[in-house]
């Protein structure tokens, strides 16, 4: 699924029958499907055929990487359609904030402090981080950590104390602008608001005083994160050619100039590859073609990365394709090295197997149709926020007919926030078991049961209006009917697939959803209220795609109610107080309490999450093309390592 990051979018024909030989009945009373188990521990200990051990849930198998002599070349990569990078600057904007502009794209050239990945494992990997991991004190109100001495800027520059502190300060100037402008912010919670002071007191050493107790775990892996430190000494300037500002941290307005500057250029993705602000990096590449109408690009490594890397470093080429289906002829012609097959193709993988690696593995994260409670056209807002209006519209999804129908079994349920698969020790206990079960009759009584004239295959109206016990519920008229608009994306093609039959399911109750389509980078620009407010009432529902968790797997920033990624305004005060609790609080339960909560609520559509990589499908690569094996399964993760990647041939 294409998936933005949390913390660290013409009219179709209705109806699909392509479950109807694999699922149940849509009358049934209870789901058709398997209770997703919990993942073991991912290891990359060699089995006995030679490939790393298998986790539960897996599609293919990912052997151990090569023995003997390492090649370098151009590695050509796969890009599937409308996924081009949008953003290069690394204080990345809501509109921009998605897996293949940061960690495809703007991770490779500016690392972040931590690097929170281990193959599937929602964990850090400490070797990759630019800095020690941070030390509490004064009750979790002061953190200090240090900087890596082995990692340094490409024009051979140390990365200091004094480029987080650079970071900082324009973060600041960005989003005091528009909070739009940095994609983590959260007003009040979090970075930098609840920063009362940052310093450097030494060319290593950063330290941040709150203004109240935090959770460490989560201030960690969703806040510091989220810090990419950037060249102070070679971008404090405010116009091409221009003097240096040395006063960005004092002086709130030179902060902004150059803010304002970097931004500026940063819009002009026609020079990403010749203007000499983005050769300077401190990640394992550098930038060194980009091609505008496609989004093409092709990186080269930077000689000064101070990180762990094959010990034959191969650049990497994004190859952009405009269809699922043109990206697959050319895995089968074998002319590119890394890529994927689409889901809909995965009955013809094994006829790649004897050039091809193939792997898949759920991503950790969700799936989901959002919900707009901002939209007035028709009292969608008053209808949307009825907690048994969304549970009628999660009866009415199978998940487990669409992992065997679309997915072709790969895949695996999720019915919140966070999966049971890949392992996490926050998963609730009804997240493991659907809490709404696939059943049409079901969706219908309780419509019914709330004052509503059910109309199958025609279109619900309000019969009862009132709040009171088996009426519809405030703001909702007599005679208001139950139809709204469902924007999709179009890649994968299983999404559409998805809601196709959703939709399908929903008529046979009366509810009448109208579908149109899109494309990922449209609908995160424009259907999301923060960031785009005029279009609030341009859009009921959207499914883009999704959320991929960072290893604490809070929701906070996306269903707090002031988070800067709430695309549809949700807004629950016991929601906000549980996920609040999570980042304030030491309680290793708190995180644990806000997923199975919002796994009641249903603050919009949980979708199964296929096991697929690149958002799009099966990942697969050539047998000549190795590396670690958490190099390869990290890419299920929207995790991308292709530093360790090397030639046998």
């Amino acid at each position: 699924m294409r998936k933005r990051i949390v913390g660290s979018l013409a009219l179709v024909a209705v109806g699909v029958t392509a479950l109807a030989a694999c699922s149940s009945s849509s009358s049934s009373s209870s789901s058709s499907s398997t209770t997703p188990t919990s993942s073991a521990t991912p290891s990359s200990s060699s089995t006995s055929s030679g490939t790393a051990a298998a986790l539960p849930g897996q599609y293919g198998s990912v052997p151990n990487e090569a023995t003997g002599p390492e090649t370098a070349g151009t590695i050509t990569v796969a890009a599937p359609p409308n996924a081009a990078p949008t953003w290069i600057l690394p204080i990345v904007t809501g509109a921009a904030n998605s897996v293949f502009t940061v960690p495809e794209f703007d991770y490779q050239m500016y690392r972040p402090l931590y690097w929170l990945l281990n193959g599937v494992e929602p964990k850090e990997t400490p070797a990759m981080s630019l800095a020690n991991d941070p030390v509490w004190s004064n009750g979790d109100k002061t953190v200090t950590f240090t900087l890596k001495s082995n990692y340094k800027w490409s024009n051979g520059q140390p990365v200091t104390s004094q480029d987080v502190l650079f970071w900082w300060y324009l973060m600041k100037a960005a989003i005091k602008e528009s909070p739009a402008n940095w994609a983590y912010y959260t007003p009040g919670l979090g970075v930098p608001d609840q920063v009362k002071s940052i310093t450097a007191p030494n060319s290593s050493t950063v330290v941040l005083n709150l203004t109240a107790a935090v959770n460490p775990v989560w201030f960690q892996e969703d806040s510091l994160g989220a810090i990419q430190p950037m060249p102070s000494q070679s971008w404090d300037i405010d116009a091409t050619g221009g003097k240096p500002i040395t006063d960005w941290a004092t002086n709130p307005a030179d902060a902004k100039k150059i803010y304002d500057y970097l931004s500026g250029q940063a819009k002009s993705l026609s020079t990403y590859a010749t203007n000499p602000l983005w050769q300077i990096v401190d990640g394992p590449y550098k930038l060194s073609s980009f091609t505008t109408s496609t989004g093409a690009f092709t990186m080269v490594p930077n000689t000064n990365y101070g990180g762990p890397h094959a010990t034959t470093e191969s650049s990497w080429q994004s190859v952009p394709f405009t269809s699922d289906a043109a990206e697959f002829n050319a895995v089968k012609s074998g002319s590119i090295d890394i890529g994927y097959v689409p889901l809909t193709d995965l009955p013809q993988a094994t006829s790649l197997t004897s050039s091809y690696n193939e792997f898949g593995y759920s991503d950790f994260g969700w799936s989901y149709v959002a919900y707009n409670f901002k939209d007035t056209t028709s009292d969608f807002n008053n209808i949307i926020d009825k907690l048994y209006i969304r549970q009628a519209l999660a009866h009415l999804e199978d998940e487990a007919g669409y992992i065997h129908a679309f997915f072709y079994g790969a895949g695996g349920q999720g019915f919140g926030p966070v999966p049971a698969i890949p392992q996490s020790p926050y998963s609730p206990s009804n997240a493991l078991t659907d809490p709404y079960p696939f059943s049409t009759s079901d969706a219908a009584t309780i419509l019914k049961d709330n004052g509503w004239n059910v109309v199958p295959n025609g279109t619900d109206t309000c019969a009862k209006p009132g709040s009171g016990a088996g009426e519809c519920g405030a703001g909702i008229a007599a005679g208001t009917k139950l139809e709204w608009n469902v924007i999709y994306n179009t890649s994968p093609a299983i999404i559409g697939e998805q809601v196709q039959d959703w939709a399908s399911q929903a008529r046979s109750v009366g509810i009448t959803m109208n579908l149109s389509s899109s494309n990922f980078n449209y609908m995160i620009e424009n259907y999301n209220d923060p960031s785009s407010p005029k279009t609030i009432d341009k859009w009921a529902m959207e499914d883009f795609g999704g959320f991929t968790d960072s290893t604490y797997p809070t929701t906070f920033g996306v269903f707090n109610s002031t988070g800067s990624s709430n695309l549809g305004g949700y807004a629950d005060p016991e929601a906000d107080k549980l996920i609040t609790a999570s980042i304030s609080s030491s309680n290793p339960d708190a995180v644990t309490a806000e997923a199975e909560y919002l796994t009641e609520q249903q603050p919009g559509l949980f979708q199964p999450n296929p096991d697929s990589a690149f958002a799009s499908g099966i990942l697969v690569w050539k047998k000549d093309v190795s590396g670690p094996p958490t190099s390869f399964q990290s890419l299920t993760q929207y995790g991308w390592n292709p530093e360790f990647w090397f030639l046998t041939s």
